[in-house]
């Protein structure tokens, strides 16, 4: 209740001690509510309290800072507190490494934990795991280097590390390093939790091999962590990549079967999965369920669908899907325009697609390069020379350049149409590209 003890604190009518003034700043922070650690500051300093003088009040500020993305200015508090010979927590110091880990400044990292050695704040495993997953997160080598030295000099990783040091390994490519710390773990007595699982059930799926990570699959069965929502759903979205829609299809039945709750992402992985392999039918089947389920359908709802019909030529079908997304609010994406766009010109609607090149650009929407591309051999087919123009135009305006064989197909086209041009000559295109 963290904002009636601050309307408290504006209220009483004498000075609280630093106690009060702590346990208020430190609520404050908990809670995420920096506005009330700012607010409290002021009052603290109203009331003639400095809290410069106080370590654990500026910690909390340093915190707050952090917390906001203002890391230097927290450094900046950090460095006024060492200079007047005093030492914050370990809390704080590890705030600000998460800080500029997150803004990739790693050299004031390993500044911050050189003055922690310095000033005898010895860095402690928390400090460490800190360090090690703003390293990996950023698919930083470096962090599994510092974990390896850790324990070299005798620290103790945790499960909590481990899993953060295997996931940032598999993130960077690096499954023989990843497995060789899950079998690791597993012989110092710590068990791998559903997270760690599907961490390496994910990268499994990633490289193809679909046989180690059904067999993870299982194993998280049999240690009863499997039959969970994210543990399915990373399933069915591995199997969804590699085409095997109707295992995926199976799961998703059995989710049903179990009691186990079929969520957003559950949905919308099978329906991606199935527009890939061209199973439309299916796909749309599900779409209407996720609808009467009472579910939000969400953009990646509708947009492989969108993307499928536009390339099985029922344009005027994923038009009417658009439509419904934006009766539900639901803004669509560049790449559902795009879609629509080329679709339009595959049936030889060449005008159509253009107003709907136009009306993306109104929205301040960036058409992908051979959208352009697509539209103007479309126009050029139907010798809609003034139209190309306007389109060429407008690539230039996005600063995309045409490709060698585009070009020689316009010059071509142009030269032997004997096309006029008003104010654009053939010359002033052809230095564009």
């Amino acid at each position: 209740m963290v904002e009636d003890a601050v309307d408290m604190l504006k209220q009483v009518g004498f000075c609280p001690s630093f106690t009060t003034w702590n346990a208020s700043l430190l609520s404050c922070s908990r809670a995420g509510r920096t506005d009330l650690v700012w607010t409290l500051y002021e009052k603290m300093t109203e009331s003639g309290v400095v809290a410069s003088i106080n370590v654990e009040s500026v910690g909390y500020l340093i915190m707050a800072f952090c917390a906001e993305n203002k890391v230097l200015k927290g450094y900046e508090l950090l460095r006024e507190l060492l200079e007047n010979g005093l030492r914050p927590d370990n809390v704080v110091f590890n705030a600000l490494i998460r800080g500029f880990c997150k803004e990739r400044q790693y050299g004031r990292v390993s500044e911050i934990l050189h003055i922690m050695i310095a000033k005898q704040c010895n860095p402690d495993i928390f400090t460490y795991q800190e360090i090690i997953n703003g390293l990996l997160k950023r698919k930083n080598c470096e962090g599994f280097r510092v974990f390896n030295d850790l324990k070299d000099r005798g620290y103790f990783p945790d499960r909590v590390m481990y899993t953060t040091v295997i996931k940032g390994l598999c993130e960077m490519g690096w499954l023989g390093e990843a497995r060789k710390l899950w079998f690791e773990m597993i012989k110092k007595g710590f068990q791998p939790n559903e997270y760690t699982y599907n961490v390496m059930m994910h990268q499994y799926f990633k490289i193809g091999d679909l046989v180690e990570a059904r067999k993870i699959f299982e194993d998280m069965c049999g240690r009863g962590y499997g039959e969970t929502t994210v543990s399915y759903s990373t399933m069915i979205s591995g199997l969804c990549l590699h085409g095997r829609t109707d295992e995926a299809y199976s799961l998703f039945e059995e989710m049903f079967q179990k009691g186990i709750v079929r969520d957003l992402i559950t949905y919308n992985s099978l329906i991606k999965g199935l527009c890939k392999n061209g199973e439309l039918v299916r796909a749309t089947k599900l779409l209407n369920e996720l609808l009467a389920q009472g579910l939000e359908p969400s953009v990646f709802s509708y947009n492989p669908l969108i993307k499928g019909l536009c390339k099985e030529g029922d344009t005027q079908g994923a038009i009417r899907l658009w439509k419904e997304m934006q009766d539900k609010d639901l803004e669509p994406i560049a790449s559902t325009h795009d879609y629509i766009i080329t679709g339009l010109c595959k049936e030889g609607h060449s005008l159509q697609g253009m107003e709907w090149l136009l009306n993306m650009l109104s929205w301040k929407l960036k058409p992908q390069k051979h959208t352009f591309e697509y539209l103007i051999n479309s126009l050029s087919q139907e010798d809609r020379l003034d139209e190309i123009l306007v389109v060429l135009e407008l690539m230039f305006r996005v600063r995309y350049r045409l490709k060698k064989e585009t070009i020689h197909s316009l010059v071509s086209k142009f030269s032997r149409d004997s096309f006029h041009f008003p104010d654009l000559r053939l010359e002033k295109i052809i230095e564009r590209t």
